[in-house]
């Protein structure tokens, strides 16, 4: 059995803004992978990181699923003097909101709240 054969390298030179620091092959074929693999893993964080604050998905999960659009409408006369309407898509009592907005807020750190519809004070 023959031993593998050692290449001689000399010390590879830095630039003259940095003269006495120098690196051997050996040192430079540890570097490499190993700022390879953390640019990768930077790279895959910043990725994630980025999906999470900024979801792209379907807002409405379950309401009415089996309608090619959600629209409902309402005339002002039955509102009656106030109406609040759900905007989160959370409520168990949709189109009218159940406060499921509070918990949507605070699990995905989003403002999102109901519309209120009130006749004015005469």
């Amino acid at each position: 059995m023959t031993s593998p054969t050692l290449i001689s390298l000399p010390m590879l030179q830095m630039p003259a803004f940095c003269p006495e620091f120098r690196i051997s092959k050996d040192q430079l074929t540890i570097l490499m992978p190993v700022a390879v693999a953390a640019a990768l893993g930077g790279y895959l964080v910043s990725r994630y990181m980025s999906r999470r604050s900024c979801k792209k998905g379907r807002v409405n999960a379950c309401i009415s699923k089996d309608r090619p659009k959600v629209v409902d409408s309402f005339d002002m006369e039955d509102i009656g003097n106030k109406a609040v309407y759900c905007r989160c898509w959370k409520s168990k009592k949709f189109p009218y909101c159940d406060g499921a907005h509070s918990n949507h807020n605070d699990e995905t750190g989003d403002n999102v709240g109901p519309l209120i519809i009130k006749k004015r004070d005469a």
